[in-house]
């Protein structure tokens, strides 16, 4: 997340990071931690959504976003009734479209419902949802927005056999990102 931070404020992005509980206890405890239940992340992204709104150099135009789960999350936010009047979409960096090895458990109900466009940043071998089978599932939401990264994976690193730098990858992504979001500075 640092690295892709970086390349989002390379690209004129700026960047409010949080951490869910289940991460802040991770991290304090040295162990990996389970992450919470729905309600309780959703309840840490209305807590980080007050914080932008006091922070944001542009009233009524936040984009919520991270990366695999939280994206997911921050997708959610897009669908519900109603959305937040200062949301203006949403951005995923590796969204976790099902778990790895299970191509029958897709976590994508909700993108009928979305209410403000979603861009996603795919890695094209990410186990959560290479590009073939997201291609193959139709996945024609009008909110919806699939940007591709070359020979990528869940954490947007390229294979080495693609010539490409994981600084690149993501540098194109953080470009890729500002043309969604409309950022002109």
């Amino acid at each position: 997340m640092w690295l892709l931070t970086q390349a989002l404020n390379n690209a004129g992005i700026q960047v409010l990071r949080f951490e869910f509980p289940y991460m802040t206890r991770s991290r304090e405890s040295g162990t990996r931690r389970p992450p919470d239940r729905a309600p309780v992340l959703m309840a840490s992204w209305h807590q980080a959504l007050q914080v932008a709104r006091a922070l944001s150099p542009t009233p009524g135009k936040i984009f919520v976003g991270g990366k695999s789960m939280g994206g997911r999350m921050a997708s959610h936010l897009l669908a519900q009734q109603p959305v937040p009047a200062d949301l203006a979409g949403g951005l995923c960096f590796g969204y976790p479209f099902h778990p790895p090895d299970k191509p029958d458990r897709w976590r994508t109900e909700h993108f009928s419902e979305l209410q403000r466009p979603l861009w996603i940043a795919q890695g094209e071998r990410d186990p959560f949802g290479r590009r073939q089978e997201v291609m193959a599932r139709g996945l024609a939401y009008k909110q919806l927005r699939l940007y591709w990264a070359t020979d990528a994976d869940h954490d947007l690193v390229p294979a080495k056999r693609s010539g490409l730098t994981g600084a690149q990858v993501l540098a194109d992504i953080a470009a890729q990102a500002r043309l969604f979001m409309g950022v002109t500075q």
